[in-house]
């Protein structure tokens, strides 16, 4: 971590916890290993020059001395090849629930990972597509009432504000309609299939409100009786957490609403301390055990948004620390710690340039602090937070559980601040 960004002194810890853990008597446990994760994002086609299963394998003990604890692959299944966009297609439009795509390897492939990545540690989870398929999906054909059918009985691309102005088709994918109970179950089966052949740890679940929240609390049960599992929604409905569904969620409101703002220079520390006013009061509907996921990039945002530079500039160190030391997990997308600096192309080959590991240094000693405390862990295993004074281009705050105490204090300024006698350089932070 650059000198000129942070002071970290030997003892430094941070109590982390959600923002109303101490309102509400717990009503969610989660498994103990999840409790203080940090999560890596791997785009597989991406992540190598040949992108394949076996290449990311290889690479494990890098990410493992990175420091984080699970891995999240994106879709490795077959994609469709009717309608495909661009000349590979989207890792969301899946043939076969149950197949690994060729372009990244085999079955064997994919069990040979999650089995090295567990000799060393590292728990695995799949990004599971269970709101639509490719159209050349075999149920498609033998299953038609499975899918969402137009008034001419014919299966469609899936649209949204059909006949607005501000209409949307994903032209690749047709809908699955979840009135069906074959369906229901024919789609537990398949991600019981990755639990039980392939070891899986959890599942990341794409556009999770798009579907039904009952059939989340049946698959949750049903995989939990396999292994238990971590479950991750692309979400922010509470009620995902309400029903017990989900372990977690996306918190979209932090990264869209406040760290795009302030990496523009729309805005700065007051619309952050807003933002944590309205956590600690409570009117933010999350109950205590809900854990939010806290990011700087993913595939979305690297893909359709921008990259780091793009986005945030000189603030982005200054905002990862943020999702590191307030209540929740924090995420590194591929190539981050690379200082990726190119927006990876969604349809075709685009991979990494993995020119040294700029940031690795950095991200290792973050790791390292959320390990380190239990006043780390995320939901309600951590500890309190409580907003300190701070001049108006600063966001302080203190976490504390038992005798777990951090102060943190990071500049959203491009100018240098003082607070409490310590000097923060432009987008600087400062940690004890």
């Amino acid at each position: 971590m650059p000198t000129r960004r942070t002071v970290l002194t030997a003892a430094s810890s941070l109590a982390l916890s959600n923002m109303s853990a101490t309102a509400a008597a717990p009503v969610m446990s989660h498994l103990p290993w999840t409790r203080q994760a940090v999560i890596y994002q791997v785009n597989v086609r991406q992540y190598s020059q040949t992108g394949t299963l076996q290449a990311v394998q290889a690479d494990l003990p890098r990410l493992k001395d990175l420091g984080v604890d699970l891995l999240w692959l994106m879709p490795v299944q077959p994609i469709g090849k009717l309608n495909r966009k661009g000349t590979l297609g989207s890792y969301y439009s899946i043939s076969d629930y149950t197949a690994v795509n060729p372009e990244f390897g085999t079955l064997a492939d994919a069990k040979a990972l999650v089995a090295e990545a567990h000799r060393l540690g590292l728990k695995v989870m799949l990004d599971w597509v269970a709101n639509h398929t490719a159209w050349d999906h075999p149920w498609a054909t033998a299953h038609k009432d499975w899918f969402k059918l137009n008034a001419q009985g014919e299966v469609y691309p899936v649209t949204f504000h059909e006949g607005q102005p501000s209409e949307e088709r994903w032209d690749d994918v047709i809908g699955l309609d979840y009135k069906s109970e074959g369906l229901r179950a024919a789609m537990i089966d398949a991600m019981t299939f990755w639990v039980r052949e392939v070891g899986l740890d959890g599942f990341r679940c794409d556009v999770a409100s798009l579907v039904p929240t009952d059939f989340w609390v049946r698959t949750r049960k049903a995989l939990d009786a396999v292994k238990p599992m971590f479950m991750l929604a692309e979400s922010d409905a509470v009620d995902l957490h309400t029903s017990g569904a989900f372990d977690m969620t996306y918190s979209w409101d932090l990264a869209d609403q406040v760290f795009k703002k302030i990496g523009k220079g729309e805005a700065g520390a007051p619309l952050l301390k807003a933002w944590l006013a309205k956590q600690l009061g409570r009117t933010s509907g999350y109950p205590a055990h809900a854990y939010r996921m806290r990011f700087t990039s993913n595939h979305d945002f690297n893909s359709w948004h921008g990259t780091d530079a793009e986005l945030y500039g000189d603030a982005h160190q200054a905002l990862a620390v943020l999702t590191f030391t307030l209540p929740g997990m924090p995420l590194i997308y591929n190539g981050q710690e690379a200082r990726l600096d190119k927006r990876l192309a969604f349809f075709e080959k685009d991979p990494i340039a993995w020119k040294g590991y700029e940031l690795t240094g950095f991200y290792q000693q973050l790791t390292a602090l959320k390990h380190r405390r239990t006043a780390l862990a995320a939901g309600q295993y951590g500890g309190s937070v409580r907003l300190l004074e701070a001049p108006a281009d600063v966001v302080a705050f203190e976490r504390r559980l038992g005798n777990d105490v951090v102060r943190v204090a990071v500049n959203l300024s491009a100018a240098e601040q003082t607070w409490q006698g310590h000097k923060l350089q432009p987008w600087g932070w400062w940690l004890s």
